[in-house]
């Protein structure tokens, strides 16, 4: 009978399954979710009053409209390094965001700049040209006139000059005498 007692101790020992291994969530590490995802932009637009465009019996009170510009959307460049490493990260909105500069773009600014400079100098310059010559033109328009009327006062005088001439060689002409009178030389 001792050999019963143990059957049921084998039975007990085969039905024992092993310890389970429990899995505990960790932590997870905080996240920023600029780093997971871009935030969406929405820009606020301010409208008077107006009429509907498609409906010209209905009018809109002044309000605030808000426009989604740019939608939320992952970031796929690597989160930055904790070490203090300087990692990229794309500006959200790139229109907002100061050109680079570096020694090359200086130099090309301030040739720019000094072009500029150069450029309005020489417009005053042509400016003043430009004036100096309206007032000679306007000179000369004056000159025009005044000629024209010296012309006009030439040709009036060698008008009456030639009426005087012709009135002075009818005067100066000999008379013809209708008599056959004779000369006083010849008489007796």
């Amino acid at each position: 009978m001792k050999t019963f007692y143990f059957i049921p101790l084998i039975f007990l020992s085969a039905c024992s399954t092993p310890p389970k291994l429990a899995l505990r969530p960790q932590s997870s590490p905080p996240v920023n979710n600029d780093t997971v995802r871009y935030p969406e932009v929405v820009r606020a637009y301010h409208f008077g009053r107006y009429v509907d465009p498609n409906d010209d019996l209905v009018m809109h009170e002044e309000h605030t409209v808000y426009r989604v510009e740019e939608n939320t959307r992952w970031n796929f460049h690597p989160a930055p390094v904790e070490d203090g490493a300087v990692q990229f990260t794309p500006p959200r909105d790139a229109a907002f965001v100061p050109a680079p500069v570096n020694d090359e773009v200086l130099a090309e600014i301030n040739s720019q700049k000094l072009a500029t400079i150069q450029i309005m100098a020489e417009s005053k310059i042509l400016a003043s040209a430009l004036q100096r010559l309206e007032a000679a033109l306007q000179d000369a328009r004056k000159n025009e006139q005044a000629t024209a009327k010296l012309q006009i006062a030439v040709d009036n005088l060698k008008k009456q000059l030639d009426a005087l001439e012709t009135t002075s060689a009818q005067s100066s002409m000999p008379t013809i005498s209708t008599t056959n009178e004779t000369d006083d030389s010849l008489s007796p």
